[in-house]
């Protein structure tokens, strides 16, 4: 309670005139701005905006990094998923087993193969509850497909174990865990593919759409090769019917730069959460523990509490901008009625979806920025 005390003697930050936003995007720009300038200068001077040798420099790297074999670029996470998953054969009628409190496009790209997600809850760290995977298991089940929520990386031993027993496919959902380690492995270095975005609000971010694959399976990486390419093998002779996903080269230049600074970002955010551990009213709030063999890259910054919809109103007031990861489980959209579930299916993912808010973590907030924030969800709960 010292430090939390200490917020009353810490002079109030000046708001009148901006706003605390989420991403801070600017900020790193600003921050980056003479390297980024030149990346961008000379990769269009270049004249090959399309795959060439940035590109496998770069997907040397990632791999590299990831500790593995192979990695390979596209134009976002979702096409990363899409292809990869199409790329180890999974298809119409296959059953892939994924939790329903995810951004959209991990249900989405298993039914775009005209597959078939089936929904396991998830247990108290957000993530799939290995428990239950087994139960939902059947004769047309062909993956499993985990999703590292908030940079959190699943319980790999258990649902590596359940699919070495059943003989079942590990796609990695690691949009929101690049740079993330479980027992000291890098995130997408688990399952037959790690799934990445390099979306703008990411991590590990670009300045648009891109993402990656990552795997250990050669065949893997030479199919995807060619799908996102529109399946050519030469200009004139296609191997499959593919797809354009395509990485260009300025992104692929801007993340090669970046990812010699990720480890300093996800350590910022790292401390950053610290902060908020130290400052935030625990009689009030919750805030997930880390495991002793966990590294979070701090994606994002979810916090736990009661009335979260009147503390987001509240904080909006205070012009501190805060987002909700996902109000809305997926198996309850509209969208998937077909699917056939419905309110009581999932009891922890919907307990926690009316109780998750998702505070600024910016590497670029400031240490006084962040106690405002504290102060302020504090002042909401003691008042």
């Amino acid at each position: 309670m010292k430090k939390i005390n200490e917020l009353a003697n810490t002079k109030p930050l000046d708001v009148r005139d901006k706003k605390i936003e989420y991403a801070l995007l600017d900020r790193q720009y600003e921050a980056e701005k003479e390297k980024l300038d030149s990346i961008i200068l000379e990769g269009m001077a270049s004249g090959q905006y399309i795959l060439g040798k940035d590109i496998g420099d770069l997907e040397k790297e990632i791999a590299r990094y990831c500790g593995t074999k192979y990695c390979v670029t596209v134009n976002s996470g979702t096409d990363a998923l899409i292809l990869g998953m199409s790329a180890l054969g999974i298809g119409s009628g296959d059953e892939v087993i994924t939790p329903p409190n995810s951004f959209f496009a991990s249900t989405s790209s298993i039914i775009h193969l005209g597959a078939v997600p089936v929904f396991v809850d998830i247990q108290g760290d957000m993530n799939i509850d290995p428990k239950l995977i087994e139960k939902a298991i059947t004769p047309k089940t062909k993956a499993i497909m985990p999703v590292h929520l908030t940079g959190r990386i699943c319980a790999m031993d258990e649902i590596r174990s359940i699919a070495r027993k059943h003989n079942l496919l590990v796609v990695e959902d690691a949009a929101q865990s690049f740079g993330s380690m479980y027992k000291g492995k890098k995130s997408g270095s688990f399952g037959d593919i790690g799934c990445f975005s390099a979306h703008p609000l990411k991590v590990f971010n670009a300045c648009g759409d891109a993402g990656f694959i990552t795997t250990n399976k050669e065949e893997v990486y030479k199919a995807v090769g060619f799908l996102r390419n529109h399946g050519f093998l030469t200009r004139t002779y296609i191997k499959k019917w593919g797809y354009v996903s395509r990485l260009d080269t300025v992104q692929a230049r801007i993340l090669s730069y970046r990812l010699t600074q990720v480890d300093e970002y996800i350590q910022r955010r790292r401390q950053n959460i610290e902060l908020f551990r130290s400052t935030l009213n625990k009689k009030y709030i919750t805030i997930l523990p880390d495991k002793d063999y966990e590294y979070n890259s701090c994606q994002t910054f979810m916090i736990h509490v009661p009335n979260r919809d009147e503390l987001k109103i509240f904080l909006a007031d205070q012009k501190i901008e805060v987002h909700v990861h996902y109000p809305i489980p997926i198996h309850l959209q509209d969208v998937a009625k077909p699917l056939g579930y419905k309110l009581g299916d999932m009891p922890v993912t919907e307990k926690y979806s009316s109780r998750i808010l998702s505070v600024p973590i910016s590497q670029y907030l400031k240490k006084e920025e962040i106690l405002y924030i504290s102060r302020k969800i504090n002042e909401f709960y003691e008042r």
